[in-house]
């Protein structure tokens, strides 16, 4: 995982990355001269070999500034100046000096530098220099609002395609980046080479094209630096100090409450703090306060805490403090009831709330605030935040009493509130296929150029499968192990690291029109996903697990609270931490950090047959709505360390079988922010001519059509009600669109135009392996005399190329239009789209526009 250095005033550079002399003589030096206010250093090399790479430090009076530099850079931090130089001036000849291009500046006023350094080391030669780091070091220097990194190779060996990771202060953003490429997720950005300079020789920099950005504020230092994986100094990580001042706030016969100072943090910022009682660890929380629970009463207990970094380094344990847990012999009159319970503010995971004190003989210790019947927080004040909440989901909220004897109140007067829906105004919800790079040839950058991107406000990445073997989630490295999409172990193992993040994509196919290198740590679909982040920074994008031929071992890693805890913990880490394995050079800690926003569910289905081969228990409905939970729960204990919520949502059935034998819908609302409902496949006929080769049919209706001669009667409003029935907030629901057609061959025109008429297998597909199935764009393309028809009554497009041919169901502009028309007349949350490589942009315009 990322993980970074604190920074003081500047990165220090790594010395001469020629080996140190043995005589301070031989190394650099560094004279000062002033003429009026314009001060110069000439750097001499009385040595016998070339050096490269220096940078000057250096202490002014305090006021005095510096400015107008001629032939370096400078940034200054209060007193200190930290000089680099110019890239024609970086490398100093053996027995020669910087010499006519010694670098100059302006001073405010005369004065003399003092405590000058030069690559860490006396200017005149004095004393003993710096140990040489051999390490790939990167050096930030800023001038006003510009800054800019040298990347520097001290190794023996070549280094190819680097990344560094930076956090900048609150409220400032880092862009224009020249030499690079830079994404930010909120105080974390991420600089990538580009091919001309991501290879960096032994002993050489990246100038003269080291990258350069704008930061919004001037003078802004980082607070932590990383290049790829490890400190921009080539230093060692230092772990955080020891917490200072810890004390008991408050204590009762079964809780003692405690805080302490912050920690300072070493090399990488303080996350978390790890509390013991004793030698066991009790809790763990993100700030200086905690409450431990479960004690003995009137027993002594010794706590200590520890802070803990992004890495995990813990400090040293604070001075432990002793505390006495309360006899409850000694009082056993409850408290007064709290009263005025009321909310104070809400979004679509937490809700304020606040009261009035209650009283007590003793005095109060803390409150319960409770959510539909259970402890959801305790503290100690009169008011609280409660998260990890559901978006437009309605909770009941009351609060109880607690004195220092654990004397509870009874629970005051509840107060509902209702969270805020997960989107302002109407979602749309966008599938891409990882796969689309290949045959569709689709890549991120289509997105952009077709306008969709800017009209979406979720991108699901769709498919991650999970590992048979491990059980846990699978970033593949291989792909299909077999040719046959119906083949029972078709999925098994299978996976595609090449497009997910190794293949190098050219300038064409790239979002911002930067080829790779093929040296980079991200590279293929997610380092296109993250440029599209950067591009579209509202644009929420999850990864989507499972899918049709991914969902087999689903049952599997449901099953128990031990498997689901440690499949959904390995999601977490590779998807969102973004620890991908190594593949061709690519991955690692932390490479795909801060590309997707959350996880998307696509089990097809639980309790159901799906692909042949998919694995199904019994008890697959309730360990559905349990893995949902659980990862819910981690999602939100991920929150509670970076302060970013993360979005959990799923694929779900139209069929009201599949929902009956799966989906526990009231349960698993608690846990998702949007149910993508199925609004397509209603019919269709397979690349194998199963499902139903013989007879044509709507395969996304919106109403039932009159004339369907099935048994049973999908459409999407029958799938939509089924979920309004059990109570789900209607604006949890997107509708599926489908942005590709389902199509049979040998088909008589009966009177209907080819509606619901005998058939002679499935139509050839845009794709030999996928018979019956064409994009949309592909579709009106390849077939120009397919008659396009609008069944009004049951709001379907279809089209027909005559008597004896081919009939297409699939959605078009028409189609769209009246459906959205209808999810906004029953307040539905918007629409889902499967895929989004089948619409050229006149689909998703059509509605973008009709959502408004």
């Amino acid at each position: 995982m990322r993980r970074l250095l604190a920074l003081l005033v500047s990165f220090v550079v790594v010395a001469a990355l020629a080996a140190a002399p043995a005589r301070a003589a031989s190394r650099l030096t560094a004279t000062f001269g002033l003429s009026g206010t314009t001060g110069k250093y000439v750097v001499a090399n009385p040595g016998t070999s070339d050096v490269s790479g220096w940078k000057l430090t250096f202490e002014l009076p305090a006021g005095v500034t510096v400015s107008n530099p001629q032939n370096a850079t400078v940034s200054q931090n209060g007193t200190k100046v930290t000089l680099t130089p110019a890239f024609y001036i970086n490398t100093v000849k053996a027995g020669g000096s910087t010499e006519p291009y010694s670098p100059t500046f302006t001073l405010s006023s005369a004065a003399q530098p003092a405590n000058c350094l030069l690559n860490g080391a006396n200017c005149d030669g004095s004393g003993e220099p710096p140990p040489v780091v051999a390490a790939v070091t990167a050096e930030y220097s800023v001038n006003g609002t510009q800054a800019k990194f040298v990347v520097a190779n001290g190794t023996a060996t070549a280094l190819h395609g680097w990344t560094i990771v930076f956090d900048l202060p609150d409220g400032v953003t880092a862009s224009g980046a020249q030499n690079g490429t830079i994404s930010q997720n909120g105080r974390t950005v991420t600089l990538s080479s580009v091919y001309y300079n991501s290879s960096v020789g032994a002993g050489k920099t990246t100038e003269p094209y080291s990258p350069t950005f704008t930061v919004s504020g001037s003078g802004a230092e980082p607070a932590s630096c990383r290049i790829n994986d490890a400190n921009c100094d080539g230093s060692a990580d230092v772990p955080p100090s020891a917490p200072g001042g810890l004390k008991t706030t408050v204590k009762t016969t079964k809780t003692v409450s405690l805080s302490w100072d912050a920690a300072k943090a070493g090399s990488l910022p303080v996350t978390a703090y790890e509390v013991y009682s004793g030698s066991a660890l009790a809790t763990t929380v993100p700030g200086t306060s905690a409450t431990v629970t479960g004690l003995t009463p009137n027993t002594e207990y010794t706590f200590t805490v520890k802070a803990r970094d992004r890495k995990g380094n813990l400090s040293a344990a604070s001075a432990p403090v002793t505390v006495k847990t309360n006899d409850p012999g000694d009082d056993t009159q409850a408290p007064s009831v709290p009263a005025g319970l009321h909310g104070t503010g809400k979004d679509a995971a937490s809700v304020g709330l606040a009261w009035n004190a209650a009283s007590d003989n003793t005095g109060i210790a803390n409150y319960d605030v409770l959510v539909d019947g259970k402890v959801a927080t305790t503290v100690t004040g009169t008011s609280a935040t409660v998260a990890g909440l559901s978006p437009s989901t309605e909770y009941s909220f009351t609060v109880r009493a607690r004195d220092l004897y654990d004397n509870v109140s009874a629970e005051s007067a509840a107060v509902t509130v209702t969270t805020d829906d997960v989107v302002s105004g109407y979602a749309r919800v966008g599938y891409f296929v990882q796969w689309g790079i290949y045959g569709r040839q689709y890549f991120v950058k289509n997105l952009d150029t077709t306008g969709n991107a800017a009209r979406l406000t979720h991108l699901n990445y769709a498919f991650a499968n999970i590992d048979p073997k491990n059980l846990t989630c699978l970033q593949g490295v291989t792909k299909g192990t077999t040719s046959d999409p119906e083949d029972p172990s078709q999925g098994d193992g299978a996976g595609d690291a090449e497009a997910d993040y190794g293949r190098p994509f050219s300038a064409a196919q790239s979002v911002d029109g930067v080829a790779d290198t093929g040296w980079e740590k991200l590279r293929g679909n997610f380092n296109q996903l993250r440029k599209l982040k950067a591009k579209y920074p509202k644009l929420k994008v999850l990864i989507s697990i499972g899918g049709w031929t991914y969902s087999k071992y689903f049952s599997d890693v449901a099953a128990t609270d031990a498997s689901r805890k440690k499949f959904v913990s390995s999601c977490i880490d590779t998807y969102i931490k973004g620890d991908l394995p190594e593949y061709e050079s690519a991955g690692g800690p932390g490479a795909a950090a801060g590309i997707f926003d959350g996880i998307d569910l696509d089990w097809e289905w639980p309790g159901s047959d799906g692909h042949p081969g998919n694995h199904v228990g019994a008890a697959d409905k309730q360990n559905n709505t349990l893995l949902i939970a659980e990862f819910r729960r981690q999602l939100d204990a991920l929150t509670a360390q970076t302060g970013e919520r993360y979005e959990l949502t799923a694929f779900t059935p139209a069929d009201p079988a599949k929902i009956a034998a799966g989906w526990d819908l009231p349960q698993v609302a608690k846990s998702l922010d949007i149910f993508n409902v199925q609004g397509y496949d209603f019919h269709g006929s397979g690349s194998d001519n199963s499902w139903e080769p013989n007879r044509t049919g709507h395969q996304a209706n919106l109403y039932t059509d009159t004339d369907d001669p099935y048994p049973f009667h999908f459409s999407v409003e029958n799938a939509v009600n089924a979920y309004l029935d059990a109570g789900v907030n209607p604006r949890k629901l997107t509708i599926g669109l489908a942005y590709y057609g389902r199509g049979w061959q040998g088909v008589a025109d009966g009177g209907k135009g080819g509606q619901w008429q005998a058939a002679n297998g499935a139509a050839p597909g845009q794709f030999q392996e996928e018979a019956g199935t064409r994009g949309y764009a592909n579709l009106v393309s390849s077939l120009p005399n397919c008659t396009v028809a609008h069944d009004e009554q049951a709001v379907a497009t279809s089209c027909f190329t005559g008597d004896g041919g081919q009939w297409w169901s699939f959605d078009d502009a028409w189609s769209i239009g009246k459906k959205v028309a209808w999810l906004k007349s029953k307040h539905l949350l918007g629409a889902m789209i499967w895929e989004m490589s089948g619409d050229p942009g006149v689909l998703t315009k059509a509605l973008d526009d009709g959502l408004g």
